[in-house]
């Protein structure tokens, strides 16, 4: 991205709405960071028994009908219906009426990992068990990646510049970055973020194909980031929304604001066996170049922290490489939730913005004894009260999609 295309006030992000295993709003989910509290537990959507993960992180407690229009609930995915609740928290947070802005100045970009999976497995189910004429005509949209970027700028008159980031784990950095491009071309408003559900038998299925999903029965050591005992993830659901404005339009309306989004950067790794290293440390510090920030003005990593061996080795020494041996804090609070996909990334931007808000990195919870090899400073046991005002966030997407997002702190102080 040419730097010409940046303002010199760089966006900031004035409401944020969530919906994960952590809690159904932006309150619930910090009190769960802070307290360590993990809502990992055996899967209750469907009987997990016939597969060999067990456990997952589950949105409790959601019930579309009491935050989803009536007429879209049976026309779309939950991954929808969680979207289009969080829009509408994210929108009330910023106490931003759509109404009153220009609708063309108002853009949506939102991250999608698999799309409808739910949604589409019953629509097959009905092709196969009764014939065709039994599948419904919303399967056309309703499993679609762009399904919730579409129902979120209809249902908010948002027809500025729309679209979706189809990178899995790192799809929402990029959507964010995409957000900061539009404010930097003219939009006042963008909403973005990304969430999803893809706890279902056949959500499982294609998940458990990356052969990267813990088996462990344990819901205390099942997903342990950077130990010795790692053995891959868990899968979640849920994620964050959030209304990304310029600074101009934010002080317009005279509204405090959650941090600002100081640089974006991505990267893609190599094909195995190709010789050359992964892309994660030149993403790091093309972000960092792109904030004018060195790495020691970094208060803080959100780590993708993804519990496969390999990968969080090779995350450590891309770390350990740009900001020296244990040289700045990691923290990984999505051991809490399990990794979300489209949401995941969503859902540490929130957590990294409520961090810097509230003075404290959040501990990491599960990891016991870090692998030999991962030099990182990683926030176990407790919190640390360090006053953090820049943070960096990772996600990386399965395939090889690679992205870093950077934060710097906001005036909105939280809680309030």
């Amino acid at each position: 991205m040419h730097a010409s295309l940046i303002r010199e006030e760089p966006p900031v992000i004035t409401g944020l709405g969530v919906l994960a295993p952590t809690g159904l709003d932006v309150g619930e989910h910090w009190e769960s960071v802070l307290g360590g509290k993990s809502r990992i537990a055996p899967i209750t959507l469907f009987d997990p028994s016939p597969y060999p993960v067990r456990l997952a992180g589950e949105v409790s407690g959601f019930f579309a009908r009491d935050l989803v229009p009536g007429r879209l609930i049976p026309q779309t995915d939950r991954y929808t219906h969680l979207a289009l609740a969080g829009s509408e928290a994210a929108l009330n947070d910023a106490h931003l009426d759509p109404a009153s802005m220009p609708e063309f100045e108002m853009a949506v970009v939102t991250a999608s990992s698999s799309g409808g999976t739910e949604f589409g497995q019953h629509e097959m189910e009905r092709l196969y068990t009764n014939g065709p004429s039994w599948v419904g005509a919303y399967q056309s949209i309703a499993w679609f990646y762009a399904a919730t970027t579409g129902q979120v700028s209809i249902r908010h008159g948002m027809r500025g510049p729309c679209g979706v980031f189809c990178s899995e784990q790192a799809g929402a950095l990029d959507a964010l970055g995409q957000a900061r491009r539009l404010v930097a071309e003219g939009s006042k408003v963008v909403l973005s973020g990304g969430t999803d559900a893809s706890l279902c038998p056949y959500g499982l299925v294609a998940q458990l194909a990356t052969g990267q999903l813990s088996t462990v029965d344990d819901p205390q050591r099942a997903y342990v980031p950077f130990d010795v005992d790692a053995s891959g993830y868990l899968p979640g659901e849920g994620g964050a929304m959030m209304v990304v404005e310029s600074a101009a339009s934010a002080a317009a309306r005279d509204v405090p604001h959650y941090g600002s989004l100081l640089g974006y950067a991505a990267g893609f790794d190599p094909p195995p066996g190709s010789g050359r290293p992964p892309a994660l440390a030149g993403t790091i510090r093309r972000v960092l170049k792109q904030a004018r920030l060195e790495p020691s003005e970094v208060d803080v990593v959100f780590a993708d922290a993804a519990g496969v061996p390999a990968l969080d080795l090779a995350e450590a020494r891309a770390i350990t490489e740009v900001f020296g041996p244990r040289g700045v804090p990691v923290t990984a609070p999505k051991t809490l939730t399990g990794r979300l996909y489209a949401g995941g990334a969503a859902l540490d931007v929130a957590t990294a913005l409520l961090s810097m808000s509230a003075g404290v990195v959040p501990h990491t919870v599960g990891p016991a004894t870090l692998r030999p090899g991962c030099d990182i400073d990683l926030v176990m046991d407790d919190s640390r009260e360090t006053r953090p005002s820049t943070a960096l966030v990772l996600a990386r997407g399965h395939g090889g999609f690679t992205a870093a997002l950077v934060l710097g702190k906001g005036n909105r102080r939280f809680p309030s």
